[in-house]
């Protein structure tokens, strides 16, 4: 256990903001995290939980004790001719488990290649990517709640995963310390292949040879190419969620801009909100895509993805997305929500 005070959180989270934690404890054992617990829940600490830091905007000092997870742990609890169920400790990073199954044969997670953070978050996000998401096969969750000290296993149902929702960002925030992820994945895999960007990697790079790895290299390239690395250019990837509207809504709006992206999700229309902030901007004429103010922006490249161009401040990117928010609100009639947590 590494304990640390007055520290900068930049380099524990993907914005590379310099905010500064009072206190900021690094746990690698179940132990430690039951002694942080104990001495926190004795001694009356808040505590918030961190793990790769791939999801979070820091507008402030931070006074709480902040818990970093570097749970780690692999174990494979239960496999049959067809699947495996393989545990993770929550700490382990996400993009490495990928590839640690790709590698073994393990389909239905090489869509999410190379997504940040850690796997404790995948749920809480219900992280997708590319016609896959986490709950497709998610098994449990394991937990240690907080307040009690007990560790409860949440089924994939009990964890209400939605679109980039869940339990654990409602009812069940800052309650539980996620410690393992369990997953489901197939030892005989059916492809995802209906994106056509995915398609068109496989056949200029790949030459059509459609295999675990090749899946899981095509979303590497298409997210490198179109997301900001960011230990080169701070950010939190996708700001923003995409939203869903009801069709009689829907109806009404594309009378006004009959050209919207859409598309059906059950009851509901889903329009790329990357889309809905490159054609709204801060005045008439100018799109928000690429808009840089003072040290911060957005990217280039990506309208949903905010960015730190160095030295940047918490507040002022949250006033950006306030911002963005407030246009979009103006001319679609439609208000984004924010995928990233604001501390």
């Amino acid at each position: 256990m590494t304990i640390q005070h007055q520290v900068s959180l930049a380099p524990y989270t993907t914005f590379h903001l310099e905010a500064v934690a009072n206190e900021l404890i690094d746990v690698k054992t179940f132990a430690e995290l039951l002694e942080v617990r104990r001495h926190s829940v004795d001694n009356a600490i808040d505590c918030l939980f961190l793990g790769g830091g791939s999801n979070v905007l820091v507008t402030a000092p931070v006074k709480q004790r902040v818990v970093v997870n570097n749970l780690k742990d692999i174990e494979i609890v239960h496999e049959t001719e067809d699947h495996i169920d393989i545990a993770f400790a929550s700490g382990e990073n996400w993009h490495e488990c990928v590839m640690w199954c790709v590698d073994r044969g393990y389909g239905g997670i090489e869509n999410l290649a190379l997504i940040p953070g850690t796997i404790g978050a995948a749920p809480m996000q219900n992280i997708g990517a590319y016609g896959a998401d986490i709950s497709q096969v998610l098994l449990f969750v394991d937990t240690l709640e907080w307040a009690t000290g007990e560790a409860r296993r949440f089924s994939a149902e009990a964890c209400a995963l939605g679109y980039r929702d869940s339990y654990f960002k409602h009812e069940g925030k800052n309650k539980f310390f996620i410690t393992r992820v369990a997953l489901r994945l197939s030892k005989k895999p059916k492809y995802c292949i209906d994106y056509g960007d995915v398609q068109q990697v496989l056949r200029e790079q790949f030459n059509n040879e459609i295999n675990l790895h090749t899946i899981a290299q095509s979303i590497m390239h298409i997210r490198q190419s179109k997301l900001p690395d960011p230990n080169v250019l701070g950010n939190a990837g996708s700001f923003f969620k995409n939203p869903v509207v009801d069709i009689a809504f829907f109806t009404a709006l594309q009378k006004t801009h009959p050209n919207i992206p859409h598309y059906t999700v059950g009851d509901g229309i889903k329009i790329p909100a990357a889309w809905l902030i490159e054609h709204s901007g801060p005045e008439e004429g100018v799109s928000w895509k690429g808009y840089r103010r003072g040290t911060c922006g957005v990217h280039t490249k990506q309208a949903l993805v905010l960015v730190n161009y160095g030295g940047a401040e918490g507040k002022a990117l949250l006033q950006l997305s306030n911002d963005i928010i407030a246009s979009v609100k103006k001319v679609y009639g439609i208000e984004l929500e924010r995928e990233v947590n604001i501390w």
